[in-house]
C-alpha cells in the first residue's frame, strides 16, 4: 500500500513557515516528507532558497517522519561533506532519512564557477560520488581521485544503518541507469499517472524490480478555481519546462524569461488543478496503482495551510481506506 507524504517546497516558502506546515501535516495523517534542496528559487517571487540541510535537523528534532530529499554531490556539495551531513541525522534520527541524488541543475550548482558538463559526464561524476558516499558510510578511509578527488576522508559519526541512495530521475533512459545501482528510484516529474509510468518500468527493466519507487504528485487545490490557475502560474509557471531547459539556465531570471509564453493551460500537462478534492483522490489513485511505495504530494499553489487541513480530513482517510 502506498504512503503518502507531504512537500515540503523551499524555493516558495520560508523556513519558518515550511516547519509549521510539516508539523501541521503530521498531525493531519501524512506519513512521510520530503524537502526540495536549491541554492537558487526557481523565480524571484517567492524569493526563498533555505539551506534544507540545516532546516532538516529542526524539522526531524519536532515531527516523527522520515524525510526524504534530493541533492546533486559533485558540485556545491563535495560528496564527503554529504556524506557526513546525512551520517549525522541518521545517526541522530535513526532510519528516517533516504538520501536521493540526481545529477544537477545548473541553476544551483554554477555558483561554484565549474563548468557545467554534459548529461553524460554528470551521470559519471554521480556514480562516482555515490561509491564514495558508500564507502564513507561503511567506515572506510577513502582517496580517490577522478571526476571528483577525495583525500584521505573518513567519517567518524556514523549510523549503524547508513541512508539509502535513492537516485532521482525525470525520464526512463536515466531511470533505466539507476535502476543498476540506486536502493530506489524518486521521480519528481509530475504529470498524470501514464506519463510516470515508463519512468518506474524502466527503472524495474534495468535492476530496480523490488527496489522502493517514490514519487512526487504535483497539485494544486483551493476553493476557487480561477484564483487557483493564477496563483498555481505565479508560482510554478517557471518550473513547466520540457527537454534540457530546467538544466541549463542558470538564474531565477533566466526562467521568468523563458516562462514569458508559459498559460495557465501549460499547467495541466504536470499539476493537477481543482477544487473537486475528489478528482485529486482519482488522480492518487492512479499514482498508486503503478505500485508506488511513496507517493509526496506537492501543492504548488502558496495556500499550504488550508491544503492541509483539506487533504487530512477528506483525502487521505479515502487513500488510506481503498
Amino acid at each position: 500500500m502506498s504512503v503518502y507524504g507531504y512537500h515540503c517546497s523551499h524555493e516558495q516558502f520560508s523556513p519558518v513557515e515550511l516547519l509549521h506546515c510539516v508539523q501541521l501535516a503530521e498531525e493531519a495523517g501524512f506519513k512521510c516528507a520530503s524537502a526540495s534542496d536549491h541554492f537558487h528559487p526557481w523565480n524571484e517571487r517567492p524569493g526563498h532558497a533555505a539551506f534544507v540541510w540545516t532546516w532538516l535537523g529542526a524539522a526531524m528534532q519536532s515531527t516523527h517522519l522520515p524525510f526524504r530529499t534530493v541533492s546533486a554531490p559533485g558540485y556545491r556539495y563535495h560528496p564527503a561533506v554529504l556524506a557526513q551531513a546525512g551520517a549525522t541525522l541518521a545517526f541522530m534520527y535513526p532510519d528516517r532519512l533516504w538520501m536521493a541524488l540526481g545529477s544537477g541543475q545548473r541553476l544551483n550548482e554554477a555558483i561554484t564557477g565549474l563548468p557545467w558538463p554534459a548529461k553524460a559526464e554528470r551521470n559519471a561524476r554521480l556514480r562516482e560520488c555515490a561509491d564514495v558516499m558508500r564507502a564513507l558510510w561503511a567506515g572506510e578511509t577513502v582517496t580517490h581521485r577522478g571526476l571528483i578527488v577525495v583525500e584521505e576522508a573518513k567519517l567518524y559519526t556514523r549510523p549503524e544503518s547508513p541512508p539509502l541512495i535513492v537516485g532521482a530521475a525525470v525520464s526512463p533512459e536515466t531511470a533505466r541507469w539507476l535502476g543498476g545501482w540506486a536502493d530506489g528510484l524518486i521521480t519528481v516529474a509530475g504529470g498524470p499517472a501514464e506519463a510516470v509510468k515508463p519512468i518506474i518500468d524502466a527503472f524495474r527493466e534495468g535492476g530496480g524490480e523490488g527496489k522502493p519507487v517514490l514519487a512526487q504528485a504535483k497539485v494544486a487545490w483551493g476553493s476557487d478555481e480561477t484564483e487557483l490557475r493564477h496563483d498555481a502560474l505565479a508560482q510554478w509557471g517557471t518550473n513547466l519546462f520540457a527537454g534540457d531547459v530546467p538544466w541549463e539556465l542558470r538564474t531565477p531570471e533566466q526562467f521568468e524569461k523563458a516562462a514569458a509564453f508559459v498559460r495557465e493551460a501549460d499547467l495541466d500537462l504536470r499539476i493537477t488543478i481543482s477544487s473537486d478534492l475528489g478528482r485529486h483522490v482519482e488522480q492518487l489513485h492512479a499514482y498508486a496503482a503503478l505500485g508506488i511505495d511513496e507517493i509526496l504530494i506537492h501543492n504548488v499553489a502558496s495556500n499550504q495551510r488550508a491544503f492541509i487541513e483539506a487533504f487530512g480530513r477528506h483525502v487521505l482517510p479515502q487513500l488510506r481506506n481503498s
